[in-house]
């Protein structure tokens, strides 16, 4: 982290650096209420939810059509530290952007540890993968733009690369692997020195499409220097998408951004798809 010297902090201090549920009093409340808003957005629109993408319990998919097959379709992973969570808590960040036409996309993923990172990165490849040819099944045949947050965010920013999909958004994103080896989320993540090296984003050739990249002003500063330092070595690289520093907001309520029609990041990802087709 800017201006901490990280081997000179106790691993008390380590681990706070990274714990973004400790950070924010209000967290269980508005975990809750995503969870709530979730299941009622899962119960008006049943038809489409659990498909399989693969041969794990977890690999399953929620997909909310659009009225028009070609519409675009944002496919949003969850976050968790890749260790926690599900696809079923968070169908209510797809509403924004369903106000706007689009199609929703929710994969879900095996987690940590009984996944490495490693294969947690494979699944969601499948998964964008799987999408783009059985989508035309139920009515998205549109483009693919993948976004995620917290953990989310770093995975949505490692499939920018697939052929499938056009644009990206990480929200709140961890993109270098390095300092989380140091923290409690190691006891079950066990990172090798190669999936530091070529899983981390900070550390790999940027992939010359749009990627926004959103932070909330009152998040934990490691994820506060992610976002920025991604978007520096993005910037360095030449390749497009804006930072977007969401003011006041913290780790948790930046998503109210993209659950209202009118949120910032719904926004966002209006203006990314136009700058993909640019």
């Amino acid at each position: 982290m800017a201006g901490t010297d990280w081997g000179c902090m106790a691993r008390a201090e380590r681990d706070a650096a990274y714990n973004n549920t400790a950070a924010v009093a209000t967290a269980a409340v508005q975990r809750e209420a995503r969870e709530r808003a979730s299941a009622a957005v899962r119960a008006a629109f049943p038809t489409l939810l659990d498909l399989v993408y693969g041969p794990a319990p977890r690999q399953r998919f929620d997909l909310f059509p659009a009225a028009a097959a070609a519409a675009p379709c944002l496919v949003f992973i969850h976050g968790g530290y890749w260790q926690m969570n599900s696809k079923d808590s968070f169908a209510c960040l797809g509403e924004g952007v369903r106000a706007h036409g689009w199609a929703t996309a929710f994969p879900g993923y095996t987690l940590a540890p009984e996944a490495t990172l490693s294969e947690i990165v494979a699944e969601i490849r499948a998964a964008v993968h799987w999408l783009s040819e059985a989508g035309p099944r139920y009515n998205i045949a549109g483009p693919i733009v993948v976004s995620g947050w917290s953990a989310g965010g770093h995975l949505a920013t490692l499939t920018l690369d697939s052929p499938h999909v056009v644009a990206g958004m990480g929200i709140s994103g961890v993109y270098e692997l390095g300092p989380l080896r140091d923290t409690y989320l190691d006891e079950k993540l066990r990172l090798s020195d190669a999936e530091i090296r070529t899983l981390s984003p900070l550390r790999l050739l940027p992939v010359p499409k749009p990627l926004a990249i959103a932070y909330g002003t009152a998040e934990l500063p490691a994820l506060i220097a992610n976002s920025r330092r991604l978007h520096a070595h993005r910037s360095a690289g030449h390749a497009p998408g804006p930072l977007i520093p969401v003011t006041g907001r913290n780790h948790f309520d930046i998503l109210g951004e993209l659950h209202k029609r009118d949120g910032i990041l719904t926004r966002q990802l209006l203006d990314l798809l136009e700058s993909a087709r640019a």
